[in-house]
């Protein structure tokens, strides 16, 4: 239902039923006029001959019955009426003549004449020209035709309109019908069309959903048609031949600058171990140490630096096995717990068990790492640290909170920024940012803010494996 395929379909198809409909009452109206028309030829005709016979005939005994006779073989002939039908108690012909003085000379019809004479004489029927007569007490109406003899009497034939509107009531139902019948087929037809060219859009969209997250190699599936889905995908598949040209650039980059930078700093390192074992005095041995923790830190600033800049543009490279969170944070937290005994620290986990992740195993031990490192460092003693395992929906939620004095006001909104850093800070504004490239990397969304009681929040989301079975 979220494709746009149904809305495409609905919106096509109101279009066309709305033309079609058009057309249908444009064809209902033109039989109608059509249908109207012939009665009104069949009433004109037929009264022209009633009063010639009228006329012809002598004003005695015979003359009622002999235009009676003439009414009745009219009444046969009627247009519009259903094959088949008995005329034997037929109501829907009326013959009606009234003299000059408003008397009625002769009624040939079913009923009393007394109802059809009122209605005549309250409506303005004028002369060969037919017109609509509605009798109380009956529902449809007649349409009837008059004209003027030269004893000055009119004679009047009525026709009633029920198998006219009983033709256009049944051909109403079949045009609804037939209408239904083709909107549902240019439902069918266009739903059809646009999920089929549809589907080409969404294995691209899928296809491109995958690359950069598992694989630049992979390609969008192309199609035989030079159509303007086959040319995006021919297009795509430019782009990403020029951005996997570029991710290669930049890994190689990137590897030769880690090169370059880690061979002098070892060849220093392994100079001033080498001085400090030849050290006599701790005076000198000192500095030494020193020099050492410092090359330590510029490798390790050297190596954050380079894995942040590649996660920051999609390019860092994994190699994704299943990671079960629970386990590795109760390993870890056994790990730091000494460390934070040391400094006053209290470290809690509350897990909802065992939630199995498929994720890169160093960076997501890194990146826990430097969760603990960024406590350690900025926390007062006496603080508490808890965490928070959970599931939402398909993804494992990680939440650490503190109590302690949570991030400054000025860089609250920028935590996973590079070379984001408080006042007091010592580092290099790298740890949470290396935090969010790493979840990033792994399609997940990383949070930062302080909580309603004080003291820092940071939440993970990161995408459950497809397969949960330890």
């Amino acid at each position: 239902m979220h494709s746009a395929a149904w809305r495409i379909s609905v919106w096509g198809t109101l279009a066309y039923a709305c033309g079609t409909m058009l057309v249908f009452l444009f064809l209902h109206q033109f039989v109608a006029a059509d249908i109207q028309r012939r009665s009104d030829a069949w009433l004109s005709g037929e009264v022209e001959v009633l009063a010639d016979v009228a006329e012809r005939t002598p004003k005695n005994a015979l003359y009622g019955r002999v235009v009676g006779e003439i009414a009745e073989l009219a009444s046969k002939e009627v247009p519009n009426k259903v094959r088949g039908e008995s005329t034997a108690s037929d109501d829907s012909v009326f013959v009606l003549q009234i003299g000059a003085p408003g008397a009625l000379q002769l009624w040939v019809g079913a009923g009393n004449a007394e109802p059809y004479l009122r209605a005549i004489q309250k409506s303005s029927i004028v002369p060969e020209r037919p017109t609509d007569l509605r009798v109380e007490g009956i529902s449809i109406p007649f349409r009837v035709a008059s004209v003027r003899i030269d004893d000055g009497s009119h004679i009047y034939l009525g026709l009633s309109e029920r198998d006219e509107m009983r033709v256009l009531n049944n051909l109403q139902l079949r045009f609804i019908l037939v209408w239904l019948l083709l909107v549902l087929l240019g439902f069918a037809i266009v739903f059809y069309t646009t999920r089929r060219m549809l589907r080409h859009v969404r294995e691209i969209s899928e296809a491109a959903s995958r690359i950069g997250h598992s694989d630049l190699k992979a390609r969008v599936p192309t199609s035989a048609r030079n159509d303007e889905v086959g040319q995006l995908a021919g297009t795509l598949n430019t782009m990403l031949d020029r951005i996997e040209s570029s991710m290669h650039q930049l890994h190689t980059i990137t590897d030769s600058l880690a090169h370059d930078l880690r061979s002098p700093l070892t060849a220093i390192r392994g100079k001033l171990e080498m001085s400090l074992s030849a050290a006599t005095h701790g005076e000198q041995a000192e500095p030494i140490v020193s020099a050492i923790e410092e090359l330590d830190r510029l490798n390790e600033f050297l190596n954050v630096s380079l894995d942040v800049a590649e996660a920051k543009a999609d390019a860092l490279r994994l190699s994704r096995s299943s990671i079960d969170l629970d386990e590795l944070l109760h390993v870890m937290i056994d790990l730091y717990e000494p460390s934070m005994s040391e400094r006053g620290l209290t470290i809690r986990l509350h897990s909802a068990g065992a939630l199995v992740i498929d994720a890169d195993s160093a960076l997501i031990h890194r990146m826990i790492a430097n969760l603990f490192d960024n406590e350690l460092k900025h926390l007062p003693s006496a603080c508490t640290v808890t965490l928070h395992l959970q599931t939402q929906d398909d993804t494992a939620l990680l939440s650490l909170e503190d109590d302690g004095p949570g991030f400054a006001p000025e860089v609250s909104a920028h935590v996973f920024e590079r070379r984001v850093k408080g006042k007091e800070s010592h580092g290099h504004g790298l740890g949470l940012a290396f935090v969010d490239a790493v979840v990033r990397a792994h399609g997940g969304v990383a949070t930062a803010s302080n909580g309603p009681n004080g003291g820092a929040r940071i939440t993970l989301s990161l995408p459950l494996a497809t397969a949960r079975v330890m």
